[in-house]
């Protein structure tokens, strides 16, 4: 099983209601939580990890979960609301109020983790989750506390949500040389000031570098290739890059590639056809409205 930490949340959505009414509808959301999604839709035994409530809206996360066919017994469960993000669009530009003090998923600390089974065989982090403290140094110490699985982080860095940056570099710094698959967008990688090559020189066999309609760079110690993104018509990028890292997984996993030991030793080539699968499931959830993964059926 291949376990995704991190965020889950309600996105509000603007709507109007048919007395033309300004309204908000909820539905389930948060990077990690789609990767999740994504992966137990590609077929891959897949498990969720984070702190869900047990209010309306946590019953909505669970839903979308089982769904999908994404296990969450691993979840601490408690009455504490679940973290809300209302969506206004500016000029066709969405802008975020979140609303997650005291939230089930942020104040997730590690005497509510339980040990984690031998049939998890890989953990994957990132996203807002790595942001807002004490969910946040949980999942670090989860991360760095991991000696034998094969372990993968997207942080998906957000700037504007970030306010205490020193604390966070160092956080996320830690997580980074404990992992063995780094995946950034060009953008990650100018705000960290780092190379994928300084990245490398720590337990990181993997770089991924995703660059929009121009594919992903892959980087290890062997080399360096590029996979060409699919051609998609374009509804929005919402929950793209979280598709990508599930494809990526679960091709990985499909060719025997998930482990430590296996990642040491693989060289782009062998790599090519597990980010082809992320790039390919990622055009199918850029064609159609939000974060909409797809199924294994539909590739």
């Amino acid at each position: 099983m291949i376990l995704c930490c991190g965020e889950a949340l309600i996105d509000m959505l603007p709507r109007q209601s048919d007395a033309g009414e300004d309204a908000f509808a909820p539905y389930a959301g948060g990077a990690v939580f789609n990767t999740a999604i994504a992966l137990g839709r590609l077929g891959a035994p897949t498990g969720y990890l984070g702190g869900l409530s047990n209010d309306l809206f946590g019953k909505l996360l669970s839903e979308t979960l089982g769904a999908s066919n994404v296990d969450h017994g691993l979840c601490p469960r408690s009455d504490r609301p679940t973290t809300l993000a209302f969506v206004t669009l500016i000029n066709g530009h969405a802008q975020y109020a979140f609303y997650d003090e005291g939230t089930a998923g942020r104040m997730l600390e590690t005497s509510d983790l339980k040990s984690l089974p031998d049939t998890v065989e890989a953990l994957f982090f990132g996203g807002i989750s790595l942001v807002s403290e004490p969910a946040a140094d949980t999942y670090a110490a989860l991360c760095t506390g991991e000696t034998n699985r094969p372990i993968m982080i997207d942080p998906n860095i957000r700037p504007g949500f970030i306010t205490d940056e020193a604390r966070y570099r160092n956080r996320l710094a830690g997580m980074l040389a404990n992992s063995d698959v780094v995946k950034l967008s060009d953008e990650d990688m100018a705000w960290l000031g780092s190379s994928p090559e300084e990245l490398l020189a720590d337990r990181t066999n993997v770089v991924l570098i995703t660059r929009g309609s121009e594919g992903v760079d892959i980087v290890t110690a062997a080399g360096t290739i590029q996979i060409a993104a699919e051609r998609a018509e374009v509804v929005d990028t919402v929950g793209a890059g979280d598709t990508f890292n599930a494809g990526f997984l679960a091709g990985l996993q499909k060719d025997g590639l998930l482990s430590r030991n296996a990642l040491s030793q693989a060289t782009p080539d062998d790599l090519a056809s597990a980010a082809q699968l992320g790039v390919k499931a990622a055009a199918i959830t850029v064609s159609r409205a939000g974060a909409n993964p797809p199924w294994a059926s539909e590739l």
